[in-house]
């Protein structure tokens, strides 16, 4: 059986020029594409229709008040396919992949097995109630963005006019997943290298869009909202003004962005790259900010991959203000930290770091953003 519905549901102009243009899998999920030129997208995905697999489950962890995401339908997801079978791959003869299209710019589009799901209309979070808190639905959103169809690239040797596609679907997917049911918070990473969990190699990240505000999000807005009542200005305000008093944290910046090794870092090779102007979320960003991001994110990790003239593994973090709350303290910057602390070396999150979460850091921040300053590029 396939589904034989292959109408365009829509097409919205974007800025920059470029088009969102959304249209349905075989299984009902939404595809968008994203595009700098003109191009109908009515390529049909006639693979079978699968049934979807169920919700998951939200449970309280009563030790802690933090909802912990049971999601058992996952553990049949892809894992590290060859070349030949990415799913994430244009369609092409042998291979009927996630994207029916031959080619693409930016592709977008519902996980097959996601963590978090739409749930029924009348779902609710429960309130903490220790033990007895009910376990509900794991309700939310959940979706893949691919930076680009060529298989051997990564974000850092991007075009900036391909990032610049990659950011207006940020922003995009920020402003839609906003006005889902339930959604508290928008979470928009990439994984990249085995080393932190990658299980598909082709260029890409991820949205989670939660129906509670997870932990570290819950810490950042208070700290956030107690700097603002007492100071009047945003913490992350305050922290670009310190890096750019300091100066030796800096790893890249323009008239819009700025890169830094953070002044408590966590991780061997960890920068932030944040807006110098306060921005709550993506979705907030200007025409001119989103243009000019490209150039300091590229820099920034051409700098990295450049320490020990290697790819290296990282996780990239887009942290911004919640959907309904905080969205005047709590500052939109992205988080780029790497376990690589030497050639062949990693270091490993142990007993401190998984346990306690008290981290130990092994080199000063501000030999690491030396390091980084003196990749040549």
């Amino acid at each position: 059986m396939t589904n034989k519905n292959v109408s365009n549901e829509k097409s919205i102009p974007l800025s920059h020029g470029i088009v969102r243009q959304d249209r349905k899998l075989s299984d009902g999920r939404t595809i968008s594409y994203y595009d700098s030129k003109t191009i109908m997208r009515e390529a049909i995905d006639t693979r079978p229709v699968e049934k979807r697999p169920g919700l998951g489950e939200l449970r309280l962890d009563a030790l802690t008040n933090e909802w912990v995401v049971m999601a058992a339908h996952r553990q049949a997801r892809a894992f590290l396919p060859p070349k030949e079978l990415c799913p994430l791959c244009p369609t092409k003869p042998g291979l009927q992949s996630e994207i029916p299209e031959s080619s693409y710019e930016v592709a977008v589009f519902e996980n097959l097995s996601p963590s978090l799901a739409l749930a029924q209309s009348d779902w609710k979070l429960p309130e903490y109630d220790g033990l007895t808190t009910p376990i509900v639905d794991a309700a939310g959103f959940c979706e893949v963005l691919c930076y680009t169809d060529n298989h051997e690239a990564h974000f850092g040797t991007l075009s900036l006019e391909q990032i610049r596609i990659v950011m207006e679907a940020w922003r995009d997917r920020t402003r839609e997943i906003s006005k889902l049911p339930n959604i508290a918070h928008i979470f928009a990473f990439e994984n990249r290298g085995v080393e932190v969990g990658v299980t598909l190699h082709h260029p890409h990240g991820q949205i989670y869009a939660y129906s509670y505000l997870p932990p570290r999000v819950e810490k950042m807005l208070q700290i956030a909202t107690d700097h603002l009542a007492k100071h009047s200005r945003p913490l992350i305000t305050d922290i670009i003004a310190r890096e750019v008093q300091d100066e030796v944290r800096i790893v890249a910046q323009n008239v819009d962005w700025i890169a830094y090794v953070p002044f408590a870092s966590r991780y061997p090779f960890e920068i932030h790259i944040a807006p110098k102007v306060f921005t709550s979320d993506l979705a907030e960003l200007t025409d001119t900010q989103a243009d000019s991001f490209g150039a300091v994110a590229k820099e920034s990790l051409q700098r990295l991959d450049g320490v020990f003239g290697i790819e290296m593994a990282y996780m990239a973090s887009w942290h911004q203000a919640p959907v309904h709350v905080g969205r005047s303290a709590l500052g939109l910057h992205l988080q780029i930290t790497s376990i690589r602390r030497a050639p062949g070396k990693l270091k490993y999150l142990a007993g401190s770091e998984s346990a306690m979460q008290a981290f130990i850091m092994d080199l000063k921040p501000e030999q690491s953003a030396a390091q980084l300053r003196d990749v040549k590029i």
